[in-house]
C-alpha cells in the first residue's frame, strides 16, 4: 500500500542499483517510501496501546465496499499533524513526522525523518520535492496519487479489491490516544497480503496498520504514537515553507506516460485483480530506455522495471525481501534473453513470479 532510505534496515540480498546507474539507488528510497506510507506501526505499539477488544457495539458490520469508503475519505479530512513510527519484522525501525493539508481537491503534506540521516519531503498532489541536506540536493519528481499511507486506496480499483479481500471488523481499540474501529481486511488468496487496520473513529483516518501474512504473522507495522486532528490551517500551513537551498544541486526527474504496446508489451492473461494503472518511460542515467508499468489490485502495487540487458550492470539476478515488499531481478526470457526486469511490490514472492509468466514481447 503504494509508493521514500531508512535507516538501520538490513539491506536485502539484491542489489537493485545494478538495473541502472542511479536508478537502484532511487528504487531503494521508493521501497521506503512504500514503508512508511504505506505499511503498518510499531510492534511495541500494539501492546502499549491495547489491542483489539471483541466487537459488542454499534451499527451493523460494514462491508468492504463500505470500508474502503471511509478509509479513503479518512485522507481526505481538512489537516493532521502527528508522528508515525514503521517497523518490520526483520527489527528495522524508524520513525518521522508528518504534516497534513486537504483544501477541497489540494493535497499538501510534508514529511520529516526523525531517524537517520536528515530529509524533507515536499508534496502536493502527485508532485514531490525531497531536501537531503547532508548531500546538498533538491530531487523532484512526479509520483502517482494514492496507495500511500494513510491514503491507502486507488480509486479506480475499489470495485476490483472487493472481489480479493473480505471486511471483517474485529473490534474496537485506541491509538495515539484516541478511538478507533478495527477491521481486517482479509486476502482472498495467496497472491496477496492481509492487513488489520485501526481507523478514527469520527473521521475515519488510517492510525494504524499492520500488513499480514496467510499465518497471521505481522509483515510490518506503521502507526501514529501521536497525532492531532483538524487543527487551524494558519498552523499547519507555515510547516509548508521550505527552507532555503541555495547552494544545493538540483536532480529532476522526467516520467513520460506511454502504452506498453507501443514498445511491444502486453500480458497474456491476468493475475486475479491486479490489473495495470499506467506504464512510464523513466528518465535516468544510463544508456537505453528504463520502462515502469504499474499493477495494483487496489490496495497491494507492483512495479515492474524493464530495460535492455547489459552484461556490464546486470550481473546479479535474485530475489529479497524486506517486511511485507519483495524483490526480483531476472534475465528475460528465460535467464537469457535480451531484457533485464527487476519487479519490486508489496506482494508475496508468487505474485511477482506469476507477472514474469504472463509478459510477453513483441519486437516493433
Amino acid at each position: 500500500m503504494s509508493t521514500a532510505t531508512l535507516q538501520g534496515r538490513t539491506q536485502p540480498a539484491l542489489s537493485p542499483s545494478r538495473t541502472a546507474p542511479g536508478w537502484g539507488t532511487r528504487l531503494r528510497r521508493g521501497w521506503c517510501v512504500a514503508l512508511l506510507w504505506c505499511a503498518s506501526g510499531v510492534l511495541g505499539l500494539a501492546n502499549a496501546q491495547g489491542g483489539a477488544s471483541p466487537p459488542s457495539y454499534g451499527p451493523p458490520q460494514r462491508g468492504v465496499e463500505e470500508w474502503l469508503e471511509r478509509l479513503q475519505q479518512g485522507a481526505t479530512i481538512a489537516s493532521y499533524v502527528g508522528t508515525y513510527v514503521v517497523s518490520s519484522s526483520t527489527g528495522a525501525m524508524s520513525s518521522a513526522r508528518i504534516w497534513h493539508v486537504c483544501e477541497g481537491p489540494q493535497q499538501f503534506e510534508r514529511v520529516d525523518t526523525l531517524s537517520g540521516q536528515p530529509r524533507s519531503t515536499f508534496r502536493r498532489n502527485d508532485q514531490i520535492t525531497t531536501i537531503v541536506p547532508h548531500a546538498r540536493l533538491v530531487r523532484t519528481e512526479q509520483r502517482d496519487p494514492g496507495g500511500v499511507f494513510p491514503n491507502l486506496l486507488r480509486l479506480d480499483s475499489r470495485d476490483a479489491t472487493a472481489d480479493h479481500y473480505s471486511a471483517h471488523e474485529v473490534g474496537r481499540g485506541r491509538v495515539a490516544g484516541l478511538d478507533a474501529d478495527v477491521v481486517e481486511l482479509q486476502a482472498r488468496d495467496e497472491l496477496r497480503f492481509g492487513y488489520r487496520i485501526w481507523s478514527e473513529r469520527q473521521t475515519g483516518l488510517v492510525l494504524k496498520m499492520q500488513t499480514l501474512a496467510a499465518t497471521g504473522e505481522v509483515l510490518e507495522q506503521a502507526a501514529f504514537s501521536e497525532v492531532r486532528l483538524n487543527l487551524p490551517l494558519d498552523v499547519v500551513k507555515p510547516q509548508f515553507q521550505m527552507p532555503s537551498t541555495e547552494g544545493y544541486r538540483s536532480e529532476h526527474f522526467e516520467r513520460e506516460r506511454i502504452d506498453p504496446a507501443q514498445g511491444g508489451w502486453s500480458i497474456k492473461g491476468a493475475v486475479a485483480g491486479f490489473q495495470p494503472l499506467a506504464c512510464y518511460r523513466r528518465d535516468v542515467a544510463g544508456p537505453g530506455d528504463v520502462l515502469q508499468w504499474l499493477f495494483s489490485d487496489g490496495l497491494a502495487t507492483v512495479s515492474l522495471f524493464i530495460e535492455r540487458f547489459d552484461p556490464r550492470r546486470h550481473n546479479q539476478a535474485g530475489d529479497s525481501a524486506m517486511g511485507a515488499t519483495h524483490a526480483m531481478s531476472r534475465r528475460w526470457p528465460d535467464g537469457s534473453g535480451a531484457w533485464w526486469l527487476t519487479l519490486v511490490g508489496e506482494v508475496p514472492h508468487a505474485t511477482l513470479e506469476r507477472l514474469v509468466e504472463l509478459l510477453v514481447h513483441e519486437d516493433k
